[in-house]
């Protein structure tokens, strides 16, 4: 197993304090299983999501997708998840934090860092 991470912070921002090796949580993730087609600089990826927050997801990738990489994508949220009328379809940008290869696939974890609501 190999695993990277790379976790850009300010320096003026407190440090996460850690609980029996794992990382504080800052916002709840939901185990949702969503085909995705990331738009990255080499082209487009297919993926699945593991999980997703308001921060970030994971998902499940073919390929390496090397840290600091920048991804777009579209996902419906279902409205069963967010308690919607309807499905919520969200664009997103944000870049790869970190990528763990587990034989025979490859999980990655991105940031969001815009996104906005489309009709």
């Amino acid at each position: 197993m190999v695993s990277h991470t790379k976790e850009k912070k300010p320096s003026d921002e407190p440090e996460l304090k850690q609980l029996q090796g794992s990382p504080v949580r800052t916002a709840v993730r939901f185990p949702i299983q969503l085909p995705l087609r990331l738009q990255t600089p080499h082209g487009e990826v297919a993926a699945v999501t593991e999980n997703i927050s308001g921060n970030g997801l994971m998902f499940i990738v073919d390929e390496v997708l090397e840290i600091d990489t920048p991804i777009e994508f579209t996902m419906a949220m279902p409205a069963e998840v967010l308690g919607a009328d309807r499905d919520v379809v969200v664009h997103c940008m944000g870049r790869i934090v970190r990528y763990q290869q587990l034989e025979p696939q490859i999980r990655a974890g991105a940031v969001i860092d815009e996104y906005f609501f489309k009709a």
